[in-house]
């Protein structure tokens, strides 16, 4: 029974209808995976379990009945603790919001509860979701399951190790710089960061916001790529206003092998260093593919620079933080920006430019973002997708001293600022619109996980997905933490 605990979230649904296991069962295994691994892992945060209980008697008598609402309807979840769940605080790992108290559900949890999912608990973040490590003053620190000592990720970092460990068979996270796709690589899961704006992002705001952010998306996380998919068919789609006028729908891929693939893939960026273990993984990755498809190549990438990617992002980024910005820091920020050096494109630099970008340069700034876009669409017109590293290296021990630009990580034998090396990898997807899928590829020597990050063209989601689920069925699939 235990073994259940680690099977795909679709299997565990046909189980159910099949009525092999029951909701309550499947619950109270998660509950016992929780309560063995969670003081050293510290994933799940915050608990409604008497809730969670009710809700898998309900669904327990739905697919008595023969009813189920969905393929995962009585399957145990959690949740990134910033989204609101009502009843519980959405703090963001701040203190100062632990009065933050939900009165609503936030859309995109309640399109998976109202599917019959059965949440029990929400998962740890870093501070205001900004760091690749989860840790703050409320909840402390979340460790990663292949070895405590390091990094699960961030900002989706509780629910990334929740998954590897069998406490939760679906997760819901957000993504701004990375914050799905690098917990899913360091924990060994599947994530998928949508297209913007295709999963609503109600009830994942801060109080008193009411306008979604650029960038940052909603997504799921999952143990399975075929679950990222099912998840995605009830999370898409407009909310509200949206709903009013059209009805979302992404282009269903028409290839059902790797045959016809075009397939780019990039191993390294002059932007940051990768560390050999990973380009040794996507190169073996490659190898597979050769022959598997009908075009592979290390050369193909869209019309534009690494270093100006990287540069757009990085304002367009910190821009997105200058609006809670108290008024003395953003006048420090505008005071700092006027000594700087033009040519200076330290990271530090180009944080002081965003806080301070008037209307009219963050303009010119979004132009370059658009022409970088279209020169992505055009790419897409010659290749289906672009494989790459999602992170410069695997997981990384912890390091919560100092800001977060200051901190190193090691690559290669050498210490590089996570700063330039984690965002490296993300630039050329992030800022631009598209959909990417991160699915585990291997282990490092050492025995860490790594994905491969898949991008597809902008509302190719399930071009993405699709080329993740071929993967996990011919070359790789998750495989629980050892101990576990």
């Amino acid at each position: 029974m235990n073994d259940l605990v680690f099977k795909p979230a679709l299997e565990l649904g046909r189980l159910l209808r099949r009525k092999k296991v029951s909701s309550r069962e499947l619950l109270d295994l998660c509950l016992a995976q929780y309560e063995k691994h969670n003081p050293a892992v510290n994933a799940v945060i915050l608990t409604q379990i008497e809730l969670a209980k009710s809700a898998a008697s309900a669904a327990d008598k739905r697919l008595g009945k023969g009813e189920p609402l969905s393929p995962f309807d009585g399957v145990p979840m959690t949740i990134k603790e910033s989204f609101d769940w009502t009843g519980t605080p959405s703090t963001w790992g701040d203190p100062q919001l632990l009065g933050n108290m939900a009165k609503e559900d936030a859309v995109a949890l309640r399109r998976m509860t109202d599917a019959g999912a059965v949440l029990y608990g929400k998962t740890n973040v870093p501070l205001m979701l900004a760091d690749w490590q989860s840790f703050n003053a409320i909840y402390g620190t979340t460790n990663n399951p292949w070895d405590l000592t390091r990094t699960p990720g961030g900002s989706s970092g509780g629910s990334a190790a929740a998954l590897a460990t069998g406490m939760s068979a679906l997760e819901l996270g957000s993504d701004i710089g990375a914050s799905i796709r690098n917990p899913a690589h360091y924990c060994g899961v599947y994530g998928h960061k949508p297209t913007y704006g295709v999963v609503p992002y109600r009830g994942h705001l801060l109080p008193g916001s009411v306008s979604i952010s650029d960038i940052t998306v909603a997504g799921p996380l999952a143990r399975s790529a075929r679950d990222l998919t099912a998840m995605m068919g009830m999370l898409a789609g407009p909310d509200r206003i949206e709903a009013r006028g059209y009805a979302g729908r992404l282009e269903k891929p028409s290839f059902k092998d790797l045959k016809p693939l075009r397939i780019a893939i990039k191993l390294s960026s002059p932007v940051s260093d990768v560390d050999r273990s990973l380009q040794d993984l996507l190169l073996k990755l490659a190898r597979f593919l050769e022959g598997k498809v009908e075009r592979l190549s290390f050369d193909a990438a869209p019309e534009f620079s690494d270093e100006e990617a990287y540069e757009v992002y990085i304002l367009l980024l910190r821009a997105t933080a200058a609006k809670r910005l108290p008024d003395a820091e953003f006048e420090a920020a505008v005071t700092k920006t006027k000594a700087l050096d033009a040519a200076d494109k330290s990271y530090a630099a180009m944080m002081n430019r965003a806080f301070a970008l008037s209307h009219r340069d963050w303009l010119r700034v979004n132009e370059r973002r658009h022409r970088m876009r279209l020169a992505w669409d055009r790419f897409f017109e010659y290749w289906d997708v672009m494989l790459c590293p999602t992170a410069a290296s695997a997981a990384w021990p912890h390091d919560q001293v100092g800001e977060r630009h200051e901190r190193f990580i090691p690559v290669n034998g050498k210490r590089s600022r996570p700063s330039i090396s984690a965002f490296g990898r993300v630039t050329r997807v992030r800022c631009f619109f598209l959909p990417s899928t991160v699915a585990p590829m291997g282990l490092t020597p050492e025995g860490l996980p790594c994905g491969v990050q898949i991008i597809a063209r902008e509302y190719g989601d399930l071009t993405a997905l699709r080329i993740a689920e071929l993967l996990e069925k011919e070359y790789y699939r998750f495989a629980p933490p050892p101990g576990y």
